[in-house]
């Protein structure tokens, strides 16, 4: 999606625009803060009004393995994109599911419950 990653040398692009998303497994998922706000859970998180450890520091963990955060980070990317203001042409939501291993497919699930994706 082009407008979750940005270039820029002169260092004008705030850190807090980038929001950290651990896995249980150790690995991290940078995403861009509008991409993040998606999810209702994060965006409680992540919530200026908050005193919580993650919205201090930027980063959210999840308590998935990896291969189901990544995919709920691209589902988020994946939504900001067609829902964000322009006109898209229409999308087949084949291409995002056939894209979803089935092995993950329930933890998929539950984790887009908890999210509230």
């Amino acid at each position: 999606m082009p407008n979750d990653v940005q270039m820029n040398d002169a260092g004008a692009e705030k850190q807090d625009d980038w929001v950290k998303i651990t896995s249980s497994d150790g690995y991290s998922f940078l995403v861009k803060r509008s991409v993040a706000m998606i999810s209702g859970t994060l965006k409680n998180m992540l919530s200026e009004d908050s005193s919580f450890r993650e919205a201090i520091a930027n980063t959210c963990p999840i308590s998935e393995r990896a291969a189901v955060v990544e995919k709920v980070c691209e589902f988020m990317s994946f939504k900001a994109y067609y829902e964000g203001p322009g006109s898209k042409e229409g999308v087949d939501v084949n291409e995002f599911t056939e894209r979803i291993p089935p092995e993950v497919a329930l933890e998929l699930l539950l984790a887009a419950d908890y999210l509230e994706v």
